[in-house]
Order: C-alpha cells, then structure tokens, then sequence
C-alpha cells in the first residue's frame, strides 16, 4: 500500500511522524513524505524515504496562489496514485482533501492537532476569518476519517457543524519514543525551570516571564530557561522589542530553536507550558514528563490531557502568573515530590502516548478509511 504524510514543515515531519513512517515502511508500505522545502527533507532521504518537496505558504492568502498550490498538489497526487493520504495541520488538510476529492483517493486522513489562530483567538482578524475556516474545514472534512488530539478540539468543531458527514476520533498525541526520551542517569541539583515553545502570546511567554521574576525573589539560584524562536508568519509572535526587553531583564535565558531536547529535558527540574489558548496534546511537556520530570501547565485543552493534577504535576490557570509562581515554588521547595510525580508522569506517558500505542491507534483509522471508502 502507498501512504503519503503531508505537513505544512519537513521538521514536523522529522520530529513528529518519523516513527509513524518508520513502522508503516515496516510493515510492507511504501510510505511518501511530502512538506515544503527545509533541511530536514534531505536527512529523511537520508533515512532512505521518499521526500518530496511542495511549497505551500502557512500565511498565503493570495486566492490565486493558493488555487495553484491545490492544483500541485493534485498533480502529485494524480502522479503517486496513493492508496492513503494522511494530511498535518490546517492548509495540509483543506488543500490535500480537495486534491485528494478530484484524484479519487480511495482513504483520506486528516488530523487537526490544534485549532489555531482562527478558531481560537478573539481579534478581530480572526473573527473575519473565522467563518471561511470553518466552510472550508466543512467541505474539506466531509467523507474523511478526522483525529483529534484531545476531545475539547473535536467537540469545538463538532458544534459548528463540521463534522457531521466525517469519521472522529481521538488519538492523544504524536507519539513519543519512550527510548529515546528516558530520565537523566544521574540528574544535577541545580534547580532548573524548562519551557519549550515558540514565542507566540498564547502560549503564555509573558506569564512565564513574570512568574520567573516572582520566584527568582524568593529563590534566586533558579534557572529559568525558554527554548523556541518568534514565529513571524504568525500574528501572535512575540516582537523583537518585547524580547529584547525580556532578555535585558535577564531573569529567563532565552535559548532560541535547539536541536539538544533531550539534553535540555533530562536538565530540567521541571517543565512549564504556560498556554493562554489551549493546544493539541503539546510535545514539549509530554517530552520532558517521558524523561521523569514533573510539569506545570496551564487548565486548557490539551494540557489538562497530559498533566494529572497533583500525580504528574500540577495545573493552574490560565493568565494568572502569580498562580504559576506559587506552584513552581511549591514544587521546587520539595525534591521528593519533583521525583515522585517525575516517576508518575513517565509511567503515564508510557501508558498513553508512547509511540507504539499511537501508531497502532493510528493504523486502525487507516483501516477504518480504506474501509469506508471500498
């Protein structure tokens, strides 16, 4: 059987769905990877996969530019002949289920692994766009298996009517390679505070910022690190001035994008996802809870998925940095609770979102959409 795994980054697709590809080739498939062009296309050749490479822009809105971007991606599609495509992030999904449509795809796949700007923020940008995400998901969706990451995103689709004609299901996660992320041998007592994400406003980067300045007070020795770059495609990216500002403050270290995140997670004390708006099922906590770690995150879809509130770690509001403050210092004021709920949060990680239990989750909604479509 011929699968293809489109995403709008080649990264996404090194980082988060090597393993998926892995095991499908495994198995006796012929598995093709298709994203925009980067540095990581070239390394899953290396890795002895098909790549091939398709621009799509993540912020286009040219009508006419994006009709061409559909039409090449019919052209592919036309040209491979899969029997399965399984689409990542929202134009990958729009887009690749037209092409899919009109070159009679026999199973289409697609997997909404977070809601966005669009659907989740309340500007007046995406109140515009708001209803044309929506008619497009709608037509997009019709007669394909959907994945969600957590419920909360799936039944915000589901009540605007979008998934109506559509197969759901939840699936929690990427997956993550329990082998790899595995706790430290031996782990430094230097306390260490660990957020990865990029530097968009909802993911709560001025919380954590703040709440660094509240604990630092109390606990200066602490390190707090940031590791992810601005997104400037996106329009809730963090300024160049606010991170200047921030860095000259000099209470949290900014590390930029890094490829050492195994290293960062078994250095970390604890790992923080200060998120405003919610997420899919977010990696960058369930990378460092694989590696024994415990974590403190915001009560928002996809983070109340992962953290167990007072087992795995703890959960606070959302926007409310003072809250955040208190639960990183209740936490670092007690290293046998940190490895207790470190010890937890692995064992639940291994449980529910090891890369064996997704990618057999996984391979039985392929079935499910080579079947509805026979």
């Amino acid at each position: 059987m011929k699968i293809v795994l489109f995403a709008n980054t080649d990264w996404f697709l090194y980082n988060f769905k090597l393993s998926l590809a892995q095991a499908l080739r495994a198995r006796g498939d012929e598995v093709v990877l298709l994203s925009p062009p980067g540095e990581y296309g070239p390394r899953l050749r290396a890795l002895g996969f098909r790549w091939e490479p398709l621009p799509v822009s993540r912020s286009g809105v040219n009508p006419l530019a994006e009709l061409a971007v559909i039409q090449r991606i019919t052209a592919l599609y036309r040209a491979l002949q899969p029997d399965l495509v399984h689409h990542f992030t929202i134009k990958c999904v729009i887009y690749g289920s037209f092409a899919a449509r009109r070159t009679g795809v026999r199973g289409v796949v697609n997997s909404v692994t977070g809601l966005g700007f669009a659907l989740l923020a309340d500007t007046l940008k995406a109140r515009l766009i708001r209803p044309v995400v929506l008619a497009l998901y709608r037509l997009a969706l019709r007669g394909t298996q959907v994945i969600f990451q957590n419920a909360d995103n799936r039944d915000t689709l589901a009540s605007h009517g979008v998934l109506a004609d559509s197969g759901v299901q939840v699936i929690a996660g990427d997956g993550i390679d329990t082998a790899h992320f595995q706790p430290a041998a031996e782990r430094s007592e230097a306390p260490v505070v660990l957020m990865m994400a990029r530097l968009l406003h909802s993911k709560g980067i001025a919380d954590f910022v703040t709440a660094a300045q509240r604990v630092r007070r109390q606990m200066p020795g602490v390190r707090f690190l940031l590791a992810g770059a601005p997104d400037p495609g996106n329009p809730e990216s963090v300024s160049e001035t606010e991170l200047a500002a921030w860095r000259a403050a000099g209470e949290v270290e900014f590390l930029g994008q890094r490829s050492d995140v195994l290293a960062l997670n078994q250095s970390a004390s604890i790992v923080v996802l200060a998120s405003t708006q919610g997420e899919g099922i977010p990696r960058a906590l369930l990378e460092g809870a694989a590696c024994g770690v415990p974590m403190v995150a915001t009560d928002v879809p996809g983070c109340r998925d992962v953290v167990v509130p007072g087992e795995t770690g703890l959960l606070v509001p959302p926007g409310a940095p003072a809250q955040l403050a208190e639960a990183l210092l209740a936490l670092l004021a007690d290293a046998g609770l940190r490895r207790r709920m470190g010890a937890a949060a692995r064992a639940h990680v291994e449980q529910c979102f090891a890369d064996a239990v997704v990618i057999e989750q996984t391979c039985a909604v392929y079935q499910k959409a080579l079947g509805a479509q026979a």
